[in-house]
């Protein structure tokens, strides 16, 4: 079949390789002049499957006001937003129970294992490099309480069947060697030995050579302006540079799809989550990083990438701004500079900020639509690059006709109906 891709972050990209390996002829649109240059450019590059938990969670509402008048706050609200987020932000609340958090914790872990596994494979095939290291995860916490509250979390991984290791302050040194100069600042950690780290703007612009390699067509420039109807179905896609037509479509827009869906009578309850990061030369090698450390206080992660230090984290609910506060880089100064001081040339810094499509569960919307030939792979949250692989193959193989290996039929947009 003809299937037209709306998007080159690294969900249509990862898209787009399966979808051509099961035979299809693929085009990707999108309006950058290259692959992930929009979320997918600059994100805290950790793919960590065991962390997948939902945004949503009891007590949430509790530590968001507190969170308000936090200095260095993960989670930032401006007001001038509020009116434009106010729905999403009710429904995210009606998320946040016991029994809504499990079914959205297991829904996430049970995506986001097995795109690791499909990573793998796709790097074993292919020999893909992208700065790549495969050592765990480390979340460290700075107080007692933090580390005493960490029981949920291993019951859902032990669930789940995630190795992890629960750790005192000198296992995190031991897993984290640049830790012994701060580590009067921690009093343990929860590790995953099996999550990565990989630069995903790397990834996605070699994926996509690899895509042209199977006759997959990139084309940039292309501002997508909307979808024709004709017979109860996608018949096009309406561009700056004429209609392009298919037998399939795939909105891989992230916090730009329900904009695209609403013409239809589609609603898509993808908010973008604003994120920031900052990428560090490393300049003192015994200092630095080895792979991800994620700092529960701040909900920062500090990730190794090649000859480089990636900051990441932060939640912020400013639309569709794309302004670089000096505030939100100082708290990322701050997490990796208590941490791993001197790892880094913070005067070379680059400040980055991204919109991460979020769901109200956290859970991306994956499947087919009410219109038989127009199928969504978007709102991955903070987890588009752990999610990525899986989330291209499930949904290349419902496009084929063919069974996912697993379940996604809780994963469409259906269950917001």
């Amino acid at each position: 079949m003809k299937v037209v891709i709306l998007g080159a972050g690294v969900i249509g990209v990862a898209t787009a390789w399966h979808l051509a390996k099961a035979g299809h002829e693929v085009t990707v649109l999108e309006r950058q002049e290259g692959p992930a240059l929009e979320t997918s450019f600059a994100n805290a590059g950790e793919i960590s499957p065991g962390y997948s938990s939902p945004w949503a969670a009891p007590g949430v509402p509790v530590k968001a006001m507190k969170w308000l008048f936090m200095k260095h706050a993960p989670l930032i609200i401006r007001p001038s937003a509020v009116p434009g987020a106010a729905s999403w932000m009710l429904a995210m609340l009606r998320e946040c129970t016991a029994g809504r958090y499990a079914v959205n914790k297991e829904r996430m872990v049970r995506l986001a294992e097995y795109s690791r596994d499909q990573l793998v494979a796709l790097r074993e095939e292919t020999g893909i490099s992208y700065d790549h290291r495969t050592q765990g995860t480390l979340q460290v916490f700075r107080t007692q309480k933090q580390f005493d509250g960490i029981g949920k979390d291993v019951e859902v991984l032990k669930a789940g069947g995630v190795p992890f290791e629960i750790l005192d302050r000198a296992g995190c040194v031991a897993a984290e060697p640049g830790l012994a100069f701060s580590q009067d600042q921690i009093v343990g950690g929860l590790r995953l030995p099996h999550d990565e780290t990989g630069d995903c703007f790397l990834f996605t612009n070699a994926l996509s050579k690899l895509c042209e390699a199977k006759g997959v067509v990139f084309r940039y420039g292309v501002k997508i302006e909307g979808l024709k109807q004709a017979g109860g179905r996608v018949s096009a896609v309406t561009t700056d540079q004429g209609d392009v037509s298919g037998e399939v479509f795939v909105a891989a827009l992230g916090s730009y799809t329900p904009a695209l869906l609403k013409p239809l009578g589609l609603k898509a309850p993808i908010y973008p989550l604003k994120g920031y990061s900052i990428t560090i030369p490393i300049k003192e090698e015994a200092r630095a990083p080895v792979s991800t450390v994620l700092d529960e206080t701040y909900k920062v992660a500090v990730t190794r990438l090649g000859s480089r230090i990636r900051v990441g984290g932060m939640a912020e609910i400013a639309g569709f701004s794309h302004d670089l506060p000096p505030a939100r880089r100082a708290t990322l100064e701050l997490t990796v500079e208590s941490l791993f001081g001197g790892a880094g040339d913070q005067t070379q810094a680059k400040f980055w900020t991204g919109l991460r499509p979020m769901t109200p569960d956290s859970t991306p919307i994956l499947g087919p639509t009410r219109l038989p030939n127009l199928y969504l792979n978007s709102g991955h949250g903070t987890l588009g690059w752990t999610m990525a692989c899986g989330s291209g193959r499930a949904l290349a193989d419902l496009i084929s006709g063919r069974k996912p290996e697993i379940e996604t039929a809780d994963l469409g947009l259906s269950r917001y109906a």
